[in-house]
């Protein structure tokens, strides 16, 4: 079997059996690409004769070349993903990956926009065109629900319910229903009532947020948006889509909110990846104490 092949039934076990999201369907294959890219250079095997050493030898080129931990726990969950598919299928006898280890590293806290650079990045759009009135509307909806970017942009016409004043968003089989603070619902009324039918490139389209072609906003537009009205507002700080979804659920916590309510609006599976902003929390709070303290 040729490594395209392998990546041609990983790519569809990814997409129809494990309901991958988009972000982790590129990553995953595109590991599983430099891994066959690896191996034609520097082995007589291909990926699906691929042995112990052939992937311990590219985990260590990884790690020789200055790959972050991050990058090569990720790479390694992507190598294990696959060759146990490939064991389940008996594409393979034995799985080579079993011995790969991820590096140990402490969990890194996110970066989170303080209340007034929030405010700040979204005074930008100005409302004087079309493409200011889409732009206020989804960094303010991102900052009000606390969604993830591919959620975003995968959010239709008729996932947004205005006069309640909430959104449905759906997320690997399952959907939750997350309020909208008003000046988020002000400003989504706005743009679906004044601008979004001048910008869809067909009356069919569904698709709540597109670009200046009519079809569906793309991860990688929005990731120009938010590098823009950074830019613009000004702030040094390192934003990503991710920052408004992270400061949402800081923001939240800091003012009392449940974890568990907040568990629920992120999507979260699991309690512990929303504990995460506790600690983020108690760490500016900490931060300011030393800061503020004359004694500190």
């Amino acid at each position: 079997m040729q490594n395209q092949e392998c990546l041609d039934i990983f790519e569809k076990y990814l997409r129809e059996e494990k309901k991958a999201s988009a972000n982790t369907l590129s990553s995953y294959l595109r590991d599983i690409r430099q891994l066959g890219e690896y191996l034609e250079e520097h082995s007589e095997h291909g990926i699906i004769d691929a042995d112990e050493e052939d992937l311990s030898g590219y985990i260590g080129m990884l790690r020789a070349n200055g790959k972050s931990v991050a990058t090569v726990s990720r790479s390694i969950a992507s190598i294990k993903c696959l060759y146990s598919y490939l064991c389940i299928k008996q594409l393979v006898k034995t799985n080579p990956a079993l011995g790969l280890v991820p590096d140990k590293s402490t969990q890194k806290l996110p970066q989170i926009l303080t209340s007034k650079e929030v405010e700040l990045l979204l005074e930008q759009p100005q409302c004087v065109d079309a493409k200011g009135y889409r732009d206020r509307a989804m960094l303010e909806l991102l900052y009000a629900t606390g969604i993830r970017v591919s959620e975003l942009i995968d959010l239709n016409i008729g996932d947004v319910n205005l006069s309640a004043g909430v959104i449905r968003c759906h997320s690997r089989n399952k959907e939750r229903f997350i309020p909208m603070y008003s000046a988020a619902v002000k400003a989504l009324s706005e743009y679906i009532t004044l601008v979004r039918p001048q910008m869809i490139a067909s009356p069919e389209e569904q698709s709540l947020f597109v670009n200046v072609s009519g079809d569906r906003m793309s991860r990688q537009g929005f990731w120009k948006i938010v590098k823009y009205y950074q830019k613009k507002a000004g702030i040094e700080k390192d934003i990503t889509p991710h920052t408004l979804r992270h400061s949402f659920a800081a923001h939240l916590l800091e003012n009392g909110a449940d974890i568990h309510a907040i568990q629920e609006m992120l999507g979260h599976a699991d309690i512990s990846s929303t504990h995460m902003y506790a600690q983020l929390v108690k760490k500016q709070l900490k931060d300011v104490y030393n800061k503020a303290h004359p004694r500190a």
